[in-house]
């Protein structure tokens, strides 16, 4: 029985590192032992990117209602806390988007927030 050699194997693996390690710079978009070095940190480094990417989103959603809540005379801890007492479920990313593009929709919300809070 013939034996088999692993080239055509070994190959396309090195090929496929190389292709994700295009456009790197010097030794480590060319040589296949720095390339894959730098494949696998990046590999990581997108790992912890998509976890800290919703942070940094959820962050910016607060700030930006909380800038608009203070704008209607109100701080953003008791104003979330308003909506809640009044039932109102809505999730921070649309609450922002309504602080940005709607002034006059987050005003009526931060007044049944106020409402919910009063009785």
């Amino acid at each position: 029985m013939a034996r088999i050699k692993g080239a055509l194997a070994t190959r396309k693996r090195r090929k496929k590192v190389l292709k994700l390690a295009k456009g790197y710079f010097g030794a480590k978009s060319k040589l296949f032992k720095t390339a894959k070095e730098a494949v696998m940190k990046s590999g990581n480094y997108a790992y912890i990117g998509r976890r800290l990417k919703k942070r940094d989103f959820r962050r910016l959603w607060i700030t930006r209602i909380s800038a608009a809540a203070k704008m209607n005379g109100m701080n953003y801890s008791t104003f979330m806390n308003g909506l809640n007492k009044a039932g109102v479920q809505i999730n921070r990313k649309m609450l922002a988007d309504i602080a940005v593009n709607d002034a006059a929709g987050f005003t009526k919300l931060v007044e049944a927030a106020k409402k919910a809070l009063e009785k």
